[in-house]
């Protein structure tokens, strides 16, 4: 079927997604954008490791991180930081893991190549994740693990060691 130009089929309202499913979409979306950009920022991290040193990677990393949220930040014109006093101290320390995770990855990364720590931190990202809906960590909707996740994780670890040769 063609439309002239300029011209777009009728807009059927019966076909719209509710905000659910969107919300679902756009949850798999940034989850899919943020693994990727946590592995291609692990590979820039240990280049700059290499460059200049591990701590000295995780502070201009962490810098420049800073500075390009605060621009979004800025760009999206969001104005709730006064929410900030709201928030418990001990979640301040998130930003703090930070450091440890970039330090944590670059080495990793040095000593036993990108694709077995990337597996790693995943299973560990997943393990600990669990473990913490399970227990209602961080005020997380407690969550029962069953067999099916464990499985999961387990054939993840296998895959590691599969990776890893």
């Amino acid at each position: 079927m063609s439309f002239p130009a300029g011209r777009f089929p009728p807009y059927d309202r019966s076909k719209r997604i509710g905000r659910r499913e969107e919300g679902t979409l756009m949850g798999w979306l940034f989850g899919v954008l943020a693994g990727g950009f946590i592995a291609l920022q692990g590979v820039a991290n240990a280049r700059i490791g290499a460059a200049i040193g591990t701590w000295q990677a995780a502070t201009l990393t962490q810098f420049t991180g800073f500075v390009a949220a605060a621009l979004l930040l800025t760009l999206a014109r969001d104005r709730r930081m006064h929410a900030l006093a709201r928030v418990k101290p001990y979640y301040l320390a998130g930003g703090a893991f930070a450091a440890i995770i970039i330090f944590g990855n670059v080495t990793a990364i040095h000593r036993i190549g990108m694709t077995l720590a990337v597996s790693l931190v995943l299973i560990a990202q997943l393990a600990l994740t669990y473990l913490a809906e399970s227990n209602g960590w961080f005020g997380a909707n407690k969550r029962r693990m069953r067999w099916p996740q464990a499985v999961g994780i387990a054939l993840m670890a296998v895959g590691a060691v599969i990776v890893k040769g």
